[in-house]
């Protein structure tokens, strides 16, 4: 089931995540309602709380919108950043504040323990795109949108941008219902 993407300055991606302590069929059926909804918008990670759901959860699947979509997803529930290493500054964009896009300084290598589907504890590493993605969709889990990285004068001038792309974006989904 594609869910509604909460858009910026929702409070819900203002707000902590909560731990998922039960590992069940609801938490598989939020996973593929997650990959549903990032395929459908083009992004290549989504965080629960996009959708409203304060639970730590993300999924990730650099190929969103690629043939090969869906053959390389990642899920990440309670996930926690335990090592960072280097810097790049990139051009992020976000499903929560459409059509924007800013360049942010973060880790070049990022390494995270997570739990999968069943509960169980291991350890991912990526670089470049990848461990972009960990810290910003991590990032959402801890209330925080990638406009919070940059400095105020930056986010000042990304927020005028934005309202005006905010409003482009509301027509558009106005005449898709």
């Amino acid at each position: 089931m594609i869910r509604e993407i909460r858009i910026y300055p929702d409070d819900v991606l203002k707000k902590k995540a909560e731990v998922v302590t039960e590992f069940n069929e609801e938490l598989e059926q939020l996973v593929n309602d997650m990959f549903e909804t990032m395929y459908k918008r083009g992004g290549v990670g989504l965080a629960a709380n996009q959708i409203g759901i304060l639970k730590k959860v993300v999924v990730i699947d650099l190929h969103s919108g690629k043939e090969k979509q869906g053959k390389e997803q990642i899920i990440l529930i309670n996930p926690e950043i335990v090592a960072l290493e280097g810097e790049e500054v990139k051009e992020e964009g976000c499903l929560s504040l459409p059509g924007l896009y800013k360049k942010v300084k973060r880790a070049a290598y990022a390494k995270v323990k997570a739990q999968n589907l069943k509960g169980e504890e291991f350890i991912i590493e990526g670089e470049g795109l990848l461990a972009r993605a960990f810290q910003h969709e991590i990032d959402h889990l801890n209330g925080i949108v990638f406009i919070d990285r940059l400095s105020p004068l930056q986010r000042r001038l990304a927020l005028e941008k934005y309202k005006k792309l905010k409003r482009k974006y509301e027509r558009k989904m106005t005449s898709q219902k």
